[in-house]
């Protein structure tokens, strides 16, 4: 039975999709022996697929990994960076920085800090950034100046970016300081840079962006310890359960 290759890659835990496309533009991939293009069909049992002149195979997949990383300030969600700058996976261990496919699930911009989930469930992270999926993710933000009950209404209702106007959001008034105002905001989407541009358009622009958790899934050890910055842990089953459920709510 043929399927797209980049699925494929990803259900053998190689790469996300978004990651097995970009590796298929670049030229890292092979079908017997010929370089591969994007949407190529495969038959896992007639064809040889290699990743930068090595075999794949769904029998060398690696253990399943789901990690919670708190990122900090200066650290990029990516796997690799163009420019040298430290990246997500090099805040993990050598034995699970390589070859185990891991990668971050969706993004966090690099002035802003917190969780992020790592992961080399390349389905599970296909539907877990897939626009139609809505888990909650809860933010502490600081803001300039003090934003008043009407601006606060116009956020928690929505305000237009790119021409379409973001989905409601949670958002409430934690404390007030000398000249700036500390919120907490859930959001149910991940446009870029969303909160940011939010704030900027609605005249508080954001000192500091820090997100505490991704649905049930917090910045914290067993026996509440709070993971400190640059530190990772395993998910612990129910959170993994929570993900594999919103994935299969997805079909």
């Amino acid at each position: 039975m043929e399927e797209r290759l980049q699925k494929i890659l990803s259900q053998w835990g190689i790469a996300s999709r978004r990651q097995a496309e970009e590796m298929i533009r670049r030229s890292r991939v092979r079908v017997n022996g010929d370089l591969a293009h994007l949407g190529q069909k495969v038959d896992t049992q007639k064809d040889t697929i290699t990743v930068d002149g090595k075999p794949v195979s769904s029998e060398q997949r690696p253990t399943l990994v789901y990690l919670l990383l708190h990122k900090g300030v200066g650290v990029v969600s990516t796997c690799h960076d163009p420019q040298g700058r430290k990246t997500v996976l090099d805040l993990l261990p050598p034995e699970l920085h390589f070859g185990q496919g891991i990668h971050p699930v969706g993004r966090l911009d690099i002035d802003s800090t917190g969780a992020i989930i790592l992961t080399n469930d390349g389905e599970l992270t296909f539907w877990l950034t897939h626009p139609r999926h809505s888990i909650p993710k809860t933010y502490r933000v600081l803001v300039e100046g003090h934003p008043t009950e009407s601006v606060l209404r116009t956020w928690r209702q929505g305000v237009l970016l790119d021409g379409r106007k973001t989905r409601p959001a949670q958002v409430k008034l934690i404390k007030k300081f000398a000249d700036t105002t500390c919120l907490e905001i859930i959001l149910k989407e991940g446009r870029n840079r969303q909160i940011r541009r939010v704030a900027e358009i609605l005249g508080h622009p954001v000192i500091k962006l820090h997100r505490t958790a991704i649905g049930p899934i917090q910045l914290k050890l067993p026996g509440n310890k709070p993971l400190l910055e640059g530190e990772y842990r395993h998910l612990e089953e129910s959170e993994i359960r929570f993900l594999q459920k919103v994935k299969a709510d997805s079909y």
